[in-house]
């Protein structure tokens, strides 16, 4: 496998940062997620002596070293599969994803996934900073959720945009329908998740510990405002300020409104013909432009099984 080696002298102005931005800031084409990967895999070094911290902080006169393995060629095929495309230029493709596809493929499903749809419409113009199987996803949603996706065209696009997901800034805001009516209007979940011990294909909450996150777990944080009640029923929007596998359906879940739909983290009947999978929708995507510096928004309708779902609870 060809390598690409970098060697970075740490001026006066970068005395004291943190080896992982230094790394993120000094080589743009790797994200900061790869960047720690690089450094678990002993890709790092600092005057010559592997470096396995990425809270390392460097001084003046250090040279910091880094191999970075060049993409692996790709083996998962381009499909010819139709994509709701909501905007694209050279460097983004914001689609709609529906109901029932997968984002990237995975052990045993490596056909009909958005990334074969897209490597199709895109050709060659895609970021390969995730590797073979995830090229140009910068982040994902569940296969039952629908809604707004970002796909990095090249690997600029996708590190500006991996920045902008690690601070946090982007806009994501989902539609769901959950049970149970709410006390109040809206709330907070401030709760972290990790990955369920007795379930690996679960999350589940960690509350803190004397203020802190306990190990095994991200900090995760939902906003959720009421839209509209119906009864047993309540109509929500989420904001994420935290992106963590699950978040929404695992938040809900806790606070005692799971999403309809949900048979993982609520009822394992589906109610109200919530048959194909929880009842939420990624509606609104909001991020700055990798290249020009603007801020763009997109929203979508939400998909017509719910749609129809909820003009039956209108009608009731």
């Amino acid at each position: 496998m060809k390598e690409h080696r970098y060697d970075i002298y740490i001026e006066e102005k970068l005395n004291g940062t943190r080896l992982d931005v230094v790394l993120s800031f000094s080589v743009p084409e790797v994200s900061r997620s790869f960047v720690q990967k690089l450094i678990d895999g002993g890709a790092v070094s600092v005057d010559g002596k592997v470096c396995l911290s990425k809270k390392e902080k460097v001084k003046t006169g250090q040279i910091v070293s880094v191999i970075v393995p060049e993409p692996e060629e790709l083996e998962i095929k381009a499909e010819d599969i139709p994509l709701d495309i909501i905007y694209e230029d050279s460097d983004v493709l914001v689609v709609n994803k529906p109901v029932g596809m997968v984002v990237h493929p995975a052990v045993g499903n490596f056909e009909g996934t958005l990334v074969n749809a897209v490597m199709y419409h895109c050709k060659d113009s895609l970021s390969s900073i995730n590797g073979v199987v995830r090229p140009g996803i910068v982040h994902r949603i569940d296969k039952d959720t629908s809604g707004l996706l970002m796909i990095a065209k090249n690997d600029f696009a996708h590190s500006m945009l991996a920045e902008q997901l690690a601070e946090h800034s982007i806009t994501r805001v989902y539609t769901a329908l959950v049970y149970n009516n709410f006390a109040e209007d809206e709330g907070t979940v401030d709760v972290p998740i990790g990955r369920d011990a007795k379930n690996r294909l679960r999350q589940t909450v960690f509350p803190y510990e004397n203020g802190q996150v306990p190990k095994g777990a991200k900090r995760a944080v939902t906003n959720y405002r009421v839209l509209k009640r119906y009864g047993r029923f309540t109509l929500i929007e989420a904001r994420l300020l935290t992106g963590r596998t699950h978040q929404i359906r695992v938040h809900m879940a806790y606070i005692k409104h799971p999403l309809v739909g949900d048979t993982v983290y609520g009822p394992k009947k589906p109610e109200l013909g919530a048959d194909r999978g929880q009842l939420l929708c990624a509606r609104v995507l909001g991020f700055v432009h990798p290249r020009s510096g603007e801020y763009m928004e997109f929203s979508v309708p939400l998909p017509d099984e719910f749609a129809a779902i909820l003009a039956k609870l209108e009608a009731k």
